[in-house]
């Protein structure tokens, strides 16, 4: 390889935020933050959803809403709920 154009490839942690689990992968990625991981310092980074968490991995419906997105979509157009003028139509 050519001398000085490649980034520095290294042996990182990424750990998974709603599990905690761990995983050694090797990466180019860039991190601040270090860990201690089986007797040695590694860089580490953090994932909100890996394979130990997401629902097809797992086979558990898991639902994680941290933004409120939904909730803000259903407030914005109304939906979700109905409209209570039409529910009370004239009985004959």
């Amino acid at each position: 390889m050519k001398e000085g154009i490649h980034p520095e490839y290294r042996d990182v942690v990424f750990q998974d935020t709603s599990t905690g689990v761990q995983v050694v992968i090797g990466s180019t990625i860039k991190t601040q933050k270090t860990v201690e991981f089986e007797g040695r310092t590694l860089p580490m980074v953090t994932v909100d959803i890996s394979s130990a968490s997401h629902p097809f991995f797992t086979g558990k419906q898991k639902f994680i809403d941290a933004a409120g997105r939904v909730e803000k979509f259903q407030r914005k157009y109304n939906w979700g709920k109905k409209d209570e003028g039409a529910a009370e139509a004239p009985k004959e």
